[in-house]
This record gives structure tokens, sequence and C-alpha cells, in this order.
């Protein structure tokens, strides 16, 4: 479920959605309240009848919720957070700028292995 909502709030985000209300936005997509979201979020088993919705507003295939698949670390919202802001400060520099920020990017200490 959570690569489903990555994937519209990366969508979002990319259109130049902001990152409040996100989460209310993709629970209207799937015509879920709010709580349920939060609730399937919190690992809470949901029904066949509750997939093949969620299934269906997200163009998934019937089932696919269904299929193991390997999910990586979701992004907090913190995260979210900084991710607009930095997509916000490289859309409004211009050349000089943009190299400056990418070098200070990769200057930036790697977390020991």
């Amino acid at each position: 479920m959570q690569a489903l909502y990555q994937g519209y709030a990366r969508q979002q985000l990319a259109q130049g959605a902001s990152a409040k209300g996100l989460e209310q936005a993709f629970a209207a997509t799937l015509e879920i309240s709010p709580s349920t979201w939060s609730q399937i979020k919190s690992a809470r088993p949901i029904g066949d009848k509750l997939a093949r919705q969620i299934e269906q507003h997200a163009g998934q295939a019937a089932g696919w919720l269904d299929e193991e698949r390997e999910e990586g670390p979701a992004a907090d919202p913190a995260e979210d957070r900084f991710l607009a802001l930095a997509r916000n400060a490289w859309r409004q520099s211009n050349a000089k700028q943009k190299r400056e920020l990418t070098r200070l990017l990769k200057a930036w200490p790697s977390p020991p292995p």
C-alpha cells in the first residue's frame, strides 16, 4: 500500500501540489475516509472488497495488493517537506545556483557503511 501512496505523492508533487493534504487527497482518490487510510497505514488488515476498490481506483489489476513485494522504507512527512523545499529551490535557481546546490549535496558526508 505504501508503494501506491508514494507513487501518488511523487506524481502530485511533480505537478506542483503542496505536500500538505496529500494523504487526504489520496484517500479521496481511493474513495475511502482519511481515518480508514490511517488505519491501513498502521497495518490494519483489509478485506477483499476494500482491496479490490483500492486497486480499481489506483489503476492496478485485481489481486495486485495480494502479491508479495519488497517495499523500500516509507518516506516520512519530514522527508516529503525537505524534498518539496529542495525542488522549489532548484526550480527557482539559475544555472550557477544549481551548480552550487549540486556541489553542496555531493560534498555532504555519507553515513558510514
